[in-house]
């Protein structure tokens, strides 16, 4: 349950081990960005928005006579009404919803990056840019060095400084310097160190990734697992996003996901910034991250018991 879209994942947990992936689901519903300043309260209306997802997705689970287990990020753990709107989704559908604190969400990301792309013998530097938060963690060797989650999210920055969604410098600049100051003021003893791979997961990323494709006339595969792309293919790809003003202009940029285009610009600002304060020249796509994480991490407790 992001700050920006829901998501459903059905698994299976196969005899030698695995998972196997059975069914997808998604549904855009942007928590918080009604209401109350940055994401601090989710409006009535994103609360029925919320309950009809959630008995969608219970009874596509129920189908398949599935375990559900809802966890709930950003926007619901900073919202000052999260008690009631966690009693309400339970009144209304009968799930608890469980909701995770920061490092958490960065170790559950990762999790899901190791089983996708083999990360255990590297040094790696994971970020995942979501809707309300940026996950940042760095795992050596299966060796968790810091796992750090900031209030930097492409909702919650286009509610702050793009809420009609049109682009100006000032605003662009004002931004671009929020983002450099926070991620100074968390990140400042890990900068410009070197990984042996920097991984990348979920929507602001993934969309960079296929603008960056389109761009170069290249195909998209079906999964963007393993594909990667630089820090001068991504500036690119930013100017071309934030020289169009207004969310139409964006939408005629090959590649461009309909639901992506208006907070677009600031998850690309996000991932701008980390590309330079973090000194990184290349990005590698997981098509894994917190979902698969969080069915992995339900596959070990069920192997325990």
């Amino acid at each position: 349950m992001g700050t920006n879209s829901f998501h459903m994942i059905i698994a299976r947990l196969t005899s030698d081990g695995r998972i196997k992936i059975i069914a997808r689901e998604k549904e855009v519903l942007r928590l918080g960005s009604q209401k109350g300043k940055d994401l601090s309260f989710i409006s009535d209306e994103e609360t029925n928005s919320a309950i009809s997802v959630l008995k969608k997705f219970k009874k596509l689970a129920d189908t398949y006579n599935a375990g559900f287990r809802a966890v709930a990020t950003s926007a619901v753990r900073e919202a000052e009404n999260r008690s009631d709107f966690i009693s309400k989704v339970n009144q209304y559908t009968g799930i608890n919803v469980e909701v995770i604190n920061g490092r958490d969400e960065a170790e559950l990301v990762y999790t899901g990056a190791d089983k996708a792309l083999s990360l255990s013998d590297k040094n790696v530097l994971c970020i995942d840019i979501g809707g309300g938060s940026t996950e940042i963690i760095n795992v050596n060797k299966s060796r968790t060095v810091f796992a750090e989650s900031v209030k930097l999210g492409a909702v919650r920055l286009s509610k702050l400084y793009f809420p009609d969604y049109i682009l100006t410098k000032n605003k662009i600049t004002e931004c671009g310097a929020y983002i450099e100051n926070v991620l100074n003021d968390v990140f400042s003893d890990y900068l410009n160190q070197n990984y042996d791979m920097v991984v990348g997961t979920s929507g602001t990323i993934e969309a960079v990734g296929v603008l960056i494709l389109k761009h170069k006339n290249m195909n998209v595969p079906k999964s963007l697992n393993s594909v990667s792309f630089s820090d001068s293919e991504t500036a690119v790809i930013s100017d071309l996003i934030l020289n169009a003003e207004t969310s139409e202009k964006r939408l005629n940029i090959p590649g461009m996901e309909e639901k992506r285009a208006d907070i677009i610009p600031a998850g690309v600002l996000i991932l701008e910034r980390i590309f330079q304060l973090f000194g990184i020249a290349e990005i590698t796509i997981s098509n894994y991250a917190l979902r698969e994480g969080i069915i992995l991490d339900m596959m070990k407790n069920y192997r325990k018991n």
